[in-house]
């Protein structure tokens, strides 16, 4: 990152190193041509390493919530029955999303800052009959909860003939995802949170079985239509015109990931999570999340008492640098979100931690 710019500390878009952003001034080139089907074939694999798979990997030009449409437009046709999980709002949109497209969305509902529990998912999945998929959202960013359950709901969907889904937009690569070992048939993840490139890419992995249903399925989008994307893949090309630039920012940030190793990425995320969360602790702050379901890549923490959230943002950004998010939904002014994802290190949390305890004490005082 630029050394005149505010930190980034938001649940994405994250800091981005300079070598990643230099590479976004590649040349543009035809996508038709040689020199892109190399670029983007390696990007692909890269990829597959990120989500340790030897299947197919589909990139689309858009945001994470594109790759949500993607998967839910793709497995869902008018009738089905989808289970999911609602434990924030990005689970309540994946609903949401299931019903636009002519499904029934079953919800296993949690109190904030808990997951439902995985015995409550298995019995609404007995008590359903027939599903055609369980979607999850692994890691809510709204409350900074992650379910522990993803290798479990993935044996369950699979136990009862469905598709599992797996939302990992704002944990992979801060989580590791074994998704051929765990048997996941569609994981979803986005370019500008943990992998730590500019936001504008939704990467998904996509199992044998998802193929094969959409062969005797075709579904009824175009532009996020996966077995065109993967016709193309398979020659190095988009099925239209991708965004260049972005592909050439992932294509680095993948080899940085690469670099310092999977492992070592998640265990950094793990850590610097850790110091945040005991950093906040000290200040007295209470996270939203239940201490089994804190996520490592989203802490949100309660204000304490006489701390308006607007301005408390705002001094933050202006007077320390330090941008972080506010809550949204029924946590609107009511909390903060710090990301914890991407280029995290040593050096951003304390920074962190400093500007926060500094300003929540100029904030009370005022």
């Amino acid at each position: 990152m630029h050394r005149d710019q505010n930190l980034i500390m938001l649940p994405g878009p994250t800091n981005v190193s300079d070598r990643v952003m230099q590479a976004m001034l590649g040349p543009i080139i035809n996508h038709r041509g040689d020199s892109f089907r190399a670029l983007f074939k390696g990007v692909t694999e890269k990829a597959r390493h990120l989500f340790q798979t030897d299947g197919d990997v589909v990139i689309f030009s858009a945001s994470g919530t594109g790759g949500v449409e993607a998967a839910v437009w793709n497995l869902i046709r008018p009738g089905d029955v989808a289970l999911v999980p609602v434990f924030g709002e990005f689970s309540a949109r994946l609903a949401e999303t299931v019903e636009m497209a002519g499904g029934t969305a079953v919800r296993v509902k949690a109190d904030s800052g808990a997951v439902p529990p995985f015995e409550e998912v298995r019995a609404a999945a007995e008590k359903t009959g027939p599903f055609k998929a369980l979607f999850l959202v692994h890691n809510e960013t709204s409350t900074g909860v992650a379910a522990p359950y993803l290798k479990e709901a993935a044996l369950l969907a699979k136990k009862h003939g469905a598709f599992s889904v797996i939302d990992a937009i704002s944990s992979l690569g801060g989580y590791a995802i074994p998704v051929d070992e765990w048997g996941v048939d569609v994981c979803i993840t986005g370019s500008q949170k943990c992998i730590a490139a500019p936001p504008g890419l939704a990467l998904l992995s996509v199992s044998e079985r998802v193929v094969q249903f959409l062969k005797g399925s075709p579904p009824k989008t175009r532009y996020f239509e996966i077995p065109r994307y993967l016709e193309y893949a398979a020659r190095g090309e988009t099925p239209f015109t991708p965004a260049l630039p972005l592909v050439y920012a992932l294509d680095e940030a993948l080899k940085e990931l690469l670099e310092e190793g999977l492992a070592r990425r998640v265990e950094r995320h793990d850590r610097m999570s850790a110091l945040l969360y005991d950093g906040l602790g000290g200040m007295g702050l209470k996270p939203v999340a239940e201490k089994a379901v804190r996520s490592r890549t989203v802490i949100a923490s309660y204000y304490p008492p006489g701390i308006e959230d607007a301005a408390f943002r705002k001094s933050l950004a202006h007077d320390k640098g330090i941008v972080v998010a506010g809550g949204f939904g029924p946590f609107a002014g009511k909390v903060f979100r710090v990301g914890c994802m991407g280029q995290i290190n040593e050096e951003f949390v304390s920074r962190t931690l400093k500007a926060i305890g500094e300003t929540l004490a100029i904030r009370k005082s005022a």
